[in-house]
C-alpha cells in the first residue's frame, strides 16, 4: 500500500469543502487500493451518472463504478425529481445511507451534479464529485473496466429522517416568495441568449426567463450542456474567485440566500454544488426551473 501525496492530487485550498472535489489521480489511487489523503471514513460507493448511457458504461467505465441513470431520479412531464419515497427506495437499493461516502462522475458531469444535489438534499453527508468527469479520467490515461457493474447489497435503512435537508430544494411558491421578499436572489444559470429570452435552448420549452432573476451565467449560447463560464478547457473547475467575481457583479453572493435554476435542473445543480463547495450557507435549487415557471399560471 502506498500513500498519495496530497499535493499530487491537487486538492483545492480555495474551497471550504475541498475534500468533496476529487481529481482523477486521487480516484485512481483509491480504486487501486492505495492509501490516500482525505480517504472515505468507511464504505464508499462510486457511480457513473448518465442519461440513457448504460450501453456506453458497459463498454468502458471507471473500475468499481456502478451506473445510475437520471431517468431514475427525474420524472416527466417537467423533469423534476421523483417523489421522496421513490428517491429513498432508489438510494437504499443502491446501498446508500446517510453516512455513506458517494463519489460521482459523468461523461457529462452535469448529470453527476444533478444527483449530487439530490444526495445532499436527501442527507448523504459525504458526497464527492470527480472534477472534470469521465473525459478528464480518460485524458489522464487511467484504466477502464468493461461489462455490467456487479450487484450491490441494499441498505436496510437510511439512518436519519428523509430528506435531511429539504431547504436545498425550492418550489415555485418559494421562488415567488423569494422574489417578493427581496432578501434573497434568484440566479439564472443559463446562457445569455436564454436569459434575455432570445432562445429557449430546448425543443420542448418556450423562450423566456423569470422576471426578477439575476444572470448567473452558464456556457456557450445554443448549448445547454455547456458550463464553460465555470470550467477550464479540460472540464475542471475554475478557481473559486473566477466564479464568485462575475456572480457578485449581478448581486449573487454568500451574504444573501441564493436559489439557482436553469431550464430543468442540471446546470443549476452544478452551480449549487460549487456554491456548496465554497461553504455558502443558504443555497437551494429551484427544481422546476424555467420549464415549470413557464407552465405555471401566476397567482390571482
Amino acid at each position: 500500500m502506498i500513500a498519495v501525496d496530497i499535493a499530487a492530487t491537487d486538492f483545492r485550498p480555495d474551497l471550504v469543502r475541498w475534500r468533496q472535489l476529487v481529481t482523477p489521480a486521487w480516484l485512481a489511487a483509491l480504486t487501486a487500493g492505495a492509501r490516500v489523503e482525505a480517504a472515505p471514513a468507511a464504505a464508499w460507493r462510486l457511480f457513473e451518472v448518465g442519461c440513457g448511457g448504460a450501453a456506453l458504461f458497459e463498454q468502458a467505465h471507471i473500475p468499481g463504478a456502478a451506473y445510475l441513470d437520471t431517468c431514475d431520479i427525474e420524472q416527466q412531464p417537467l423533469w423534476n425529481k421523483v417523489s421522496d419515497q421513490a428517491l429513498l427506495a432508489l438510494l437504499l437499493a443502491r446501498g446508500v445511507r446517510h453516512d455513506s461516502t458517494v463519489i460521482l462522475y459523468g461523461r457529462n458531469n452535469l448529470a453527476a451534479a444533478r444527483l449530487a444535489h439530490l444526495l445532499l438534499y436527501a442527507g448523504v453527508a459525504d458526497v464527492r464529485l470527480l472534477d472534470g468527469g469521465y473525459p478528464r479520467w480518460q485524458a489522464g490515461g487511467h484504466p477502464c473496466a468493461r461489462g455490467p457493474a456487479p450487484a450491490c447489497a441494499a441498505a436496510p435503512d437510511f439512518g436519519v429522517a428523509f430528506p435531511a435537508h429539504p431547504e436545498y430544494l425550492a418550489s415555485t411558491a418559494q421562488v415567488r416568495a423569494l422574489l417578493d421578499g427581496g432578501d434573497g436572489v434568484l440566479a439564472s444559470i443559463r446562457t445569455r441568449a436564454e436569459f434575455m429570452g432570445q432562445v429557449s435552448g430546448y425543443s420542448y420549452i418556450a423562450a423566456g426567463d423569470i422576471p426578477g432573476a439575476r444572470w448567473g451565467r452558464a456556457g456557450e449560447d445554443g448549448d445547454v450542456n455547456s458550463m464553460s463560464a465555470y470550467h477550464r478547457a479540460d472540464g475542471s473547475l475554475k478557481p473559486a474567485a473566477d466564479i464568485v467575481a462575475p456572480w457578485a457583479e449581478h448581486g449573487i453572493g454568500p451574504g444573501r440566500p441564493a436559489t439557482f435554476y436553469c431550464g430543468t435542473g442540471w446546470r443549476a445543480s452544478m452551480a449549487f454544488f460549487y456554491a456548496w463547495l465554497m461553504g455558502w450557507p443558504e443555497i437551494s435549487v429551484y427544481d422546476g426551473g424555467w420549464f415549470e415557471w413557464s407552465q405555471t399560471p401566476p397567482p390571482a
